[in-house]
């Protein structure tokens, strides 16, 4: 299903590349306002573009996107604004200046010639802020910078343009003022107020195609403090297993968790963190401890290092749910590192869990096939998953297998897993990700058939391995091994 889905992209990609140059008078851009909301290892950006119809029959809009942009962009969705339902996008690949990439938005409706519509494009960038400075003693603030270009890149005419850069703390240190585009403002450039920065607004910007953004765009920043870790898992490995003899669905993820804040400068001291944990000042690039939300009707939950158990977590389960409840539950797992994890350093560990293999499955009698969903991740919140695999596998025996990826991955095979009690192995699936976020943290459903006679392998398997010990013991106790009676 998926490589049905690219293929049809790019057939369609491919049908209107031509036309890319003609896209500047399909549209005029009456006034675009994007919103960027500073983080940590993630930056959320809302833009609003409200947009005009200069031709008949306009159904495609074009979103242009900077290459630097593109490359941090993990995930983007597209609305009119008001209702919830998400537009369609596909990628064009860059413009004819190879300035920009571009993305078509499918608009809900065909445009008649000055017919307008608001459209709401929301993104969410990794691994686009850094620490400034890139070392700090235990007891220091946590600074990041953030860059970004000053105009919004369209491939239309804009008539009028604002940025509103939002810190997640008033104590801002610094921001870029623009230089040059004085006749492009009627007030200031750039202004504060609290916690936010405002760019513009700037009138009569032009399509980034042209020589305007040759000669206008430059680069802005904003210096500001974050008060939590940044955190980011560099390798994320998780294993679910359906078991339907023990109606059991357990999952084991292997995390290698990083701190990508401001490495520690000097040595780490003990006393120092004791100090700051007992007065409850603790630096806001340490990381002491996590909490988790898990599935409800999680049990047998466990938590393990390098070293061994960690004992300092605590596991606070919810009841189970019925699959078509809209109630939206979670069991607490709250985790402590075996030691504080400073910025630069890292963390190893493996979380598991069981969950009642009834509230993940469902039975099509049309199809004689078992559905059952698996979710994609366990998001830490505020983190970036930078590389992902997912190993889903089957019970033994299953057969006509199929699944469906919330996202497309970057590859799915299939495998044989073979494991104990087992005969002939049990089929697998393994699904790569990257730059995971918590807009990621959904179902992937696998449907599968598993014959009456595969339910008989395993006590087969079993009372076949106890009848051929006891065969063995009993025909051994009949030798006589004995050189002289």
């Amino acid at each position: 299903m998926l490589r049905r889905w690219r293929t049809f992209a790019l057939l369609l990609a491919g049908s209107l590349l031509p036309s890319l140059s003609l896209a500047g008078p399909a549209f005029e851009n009456t006034a675009i306002v994007r919103s960027i909301e500073l983080g940590g290892s993630l930056v959320h950006v809302s833009t609003t573009y409200a947009v005009k119809a200069l031709e008949p029959g306009q159904t495609v809009y074009h979103i242009a996107l900077g290459k630097d942009e593109r490359e941090k962009m993990s995930w983007i969705e597209a609305k009119i604004k008001g209702q919830m339902k998400p537009l369609d996008i596909y990628e064009l690949g860059e413009d004819e200046t190879s300035t920009a990439h571009l993305l078509g938005v499918t608009l809900p409706k065909i445009l008649a010639v000055n017919g307008t519509v608001n459209l709401v494009v929301e993104t969410i960038q990794t691994h686009s802020t850094h620490p400034h400075p890139e070392r700090a003693s235990q007891s220091d603030p946590q600074l990041l910078k953030y860059n970004t270009d000053l105009f919004i890149l369209s491939p239309y005419t804009t008539l009028v343009q604002r940025t509103k850069v939002k810190s997640p703390s008033p104590n801002l240190i610094s921001y870029s003022t623009p230089a040059g585009v004085d006749e492009f403002v009627r007030d200031a450039s750039v202004t504060k107020s609290a916690a936010s920065i405002t760019y513009g607004p700037y009138h009569n910007v032009e399509s980034s195609n042209s020589e305007f953004f040759s000669k206008y765009q430059q680069p802005v920043s904003v210096h500001y403090s974050f008060e939590y870790p940044v955190l980011e898992v560099t390798k994320l490995q998780r294993s679910a297993e359906i078991s339907h003899w023990g109606s059991n669905l357990n999952i084991e993820d292997k995390i290698d968790l990083h701190n990508a804040g401001p490495a520690l400068k000097g040595h780490f001291s003990r006393l120092e963190h004791q100090g700051q944990n007992y007065f409850h000042r603790l630096s806001p690039h340490i990381l002491s401890d996590l909490t988790l939300h898990l599935p409800p009707g999680v049990t047998n939950a466990y938590f393990y290092d390098l070293n061994g158990n960690v004992s300092t977590s605590h596991l606070r389960p919810s009841p189970s749910v019925p699959k078509a409840s809209k109630t939206n539950q979670y069991s607490i797992f709250e985790m402590r590192p075996r030691y504080p994890i400073l910025g630069g350093w890292n963390y190893s560990f493996t979380l598991g869990f069981d969950t009642p293999l009834q509230d993940s499955v469902s039975w099509d009698a049309a199809t004689g096939k078992y559905i059952v969903g698996v979710p994609a991740m366990t998001h830490i919140p505020a983190s970036v998953i930078n590389e992902a695999e997912v190993n889903i596998i089957l019970p033994e025996g299953a057969t006509d297998i199929e699944f469906i990826s919330p996202f497309p991955a970057l590859s799915s095979t299939i495998f044989s897993h073979v494991t104990y009690l087992d005969t002939t192995g049990r089929p697998a699936i393994s699904l790569t990700y990257k730059d995971l976020t918590d807009r990621h943290t959904a179902m992937i459903f696998v449907s599968y058939k598993v014959p009456f006679s595969s339910h008989l392998k395993k006590p087969i398997a079993v009372g076949g391995a106890f009848f051929t010990f006891f065969l063995f013991a009993f025909t051994a106790r009949r030798v006589d091994l004995r050189l002289h009676k």
